[in-house]
């Protein structure tokens, strides 16, 4: 058996595009702001020429999908969200992450997950600029979890004191959704 490959997923040649809209807003880059609010010492807005401007951290990771299917070694190219959180600084109280996206998008996890490794928010996707349905401009991307958790089309980072669930949080799926454990849905 692969020990890369949690149990029941199968290895598939790309990611598959699934979106909560139809269509996906315009990104005007000239007014689009990646920003890290809530509890943080020094709250985060730039524009995206800024983020481009510090960005110098590359991963590959396996990505795992909910829906069973992994893609092997994507390479992503960003700011790593250990040094985004060294920026702007959590303050003790901050314990937990809802992202939130351009078209309406929200998703939350523990914050531990932002202090590992592979953990990044990329604007590049296999050595080219993310493409739009892949999450352009920007995509958090924690290869630990199911990828529903690496939200696509990312603008805030906001840091809370309680667990603020998500999209598909609130309509099933597990609050973690570690791929290693299986923790695709709730059992409650």
């Amino acid at each position: 058996m692969d020990d890369r490959l949690p149990k029941g997923q199968k290895w598939i040649s790309k990611p598959v595009v699934y979106d909560i809209v139809r269509e996906l807003p315009e990104v005007d880059l000239n007014t689009y702001r990646f920003r890290i609010t809530g509890l943080v010492e020094n709250p985060i807005e730039m524009f995206y020429d800024e983020f481009l401007s510090i960005s110098k951290d590359k991963i590959t990771a396996d990505f795992h999908c909910v829906t069973a299917w992994s893609v092997k070694d994507i390479t992503w190219e960003g700011i790593k969200t250990k040094d985004l959180l060294q920026m702007a600084k959590p303050k003790k109280e901050a314990k937990f992450v809802l992202a939130h996206c351009l078209e309406g998008y929200t998703t939350n996890l523990p914050i531990e997950y932002l202090y590992k490794e592979d953990s990044i928010v990329a604007f590049k996707m296999n050595n080219e600029v993310i493409p739009k349905r892949h999450g352009f401009p920007l995509r958090l991307v924690i290869p630990s979890l199911y990828a529903w958790k690496s939200a696509k089309y990312l603008t805030t980072i906001e840091l809370t004191d309680k667990n603020i669930r998500g999209f598909w949080e609130l309509r099933g799926y597990h609050n973690i959704g570690d791929p290693w454990k299986e923790e695709r849905y709730w059992s409650d």
